[in-house]
């Protein structure tokens, strides 16, 4: 698990940088690529719980029962997510435009592997439940500076960022903590979370 922890700090790293780099403009958060980014959002969530189902019908968790039912369950909460992401656009007077090529990507490739190699898949829900925890103080700077981000449009991006009250990603940590995976599961995080990595922050630019 070191591994992927580390992995994930990582991620971390890299999206923190690249917020500053936002944050350094003179603009800062423009509304387009606010749009842009719930845009993405909405095509990353919509469909997503088909992957934990998928996963949890594997047979390597036969006898980790106690997983499959946290991934049922994770599943069942991330599933409408998709809808806060429209309706923040619905506020902006916008509706989702085509899903963009790299959430494409994501999609194949996680669809390609998931029912054979899960925990590719799980290495990347690591790294996108966790990859905003160091970001906090940057994100609510580039909120000060967004004079049209309102409570009515936010909702996504404020519930996404994972503090105590939605801690997605120290539940997803903890329950593979858990789950006495074996070598190939963990290596296979490790993979995952790097390809999340590189996936996720294409689509961020």
């Amino acid at each position: 698990m070191n591994r992927l922890l580390e992995r994930v700090r990582q991620a971390q790293r890299l999206f923190k940088e690249r917020l500053e780099l936002v944050a350094a403009t003179k603009d800062g958060l423009t509304e387009a690529q606010y749009i842009r980014y719930l845009t993405m959002q909405y095509h990353l969530t919509n469909g997503v719980q088909r992957h934990f189902f998928r996963i949890a019908a594997h047979p390597d968790l036969a006898r980790r029962r106690s997983f499959r039912k946290f991934l049922l369950s994770f599943g069942n909460e991330e599933e409408l997510h998709f809808e806060i992401a429209r309706a923040d656009l619905k506020q902006l007077g916008h509706e989702p435009s085509d899903c963009p090529l790299d959430v494409t990507l994501w999609w194949a490739y996680f669809n390609s592997v998931v029912d054979q190699r899960p925990f590719l898949r799980l290495g990347g829900t690591a790294v996108l439940e966790n990859i905003a925890g160091a970001s906090g103080p940057t994100i609510q700077a580039l909120f000060a500076r967004a004079p049209y981000l309102t409570p009515k449009n936010s909702k996504f991006l404020v519930m996404h960022q994972h503090d105590e009250s939605l801690p997605h990603g120290d539940q997803i940590l903890d329950a593979l903590k858990e789950a006495n995976l074996e070598p190939h599961h963990l290596n296979d995080l490790v993979k995952g979370a790097e390809i999340a990595t590189v996936l996720y922050l294409r689509m961020c630019e």
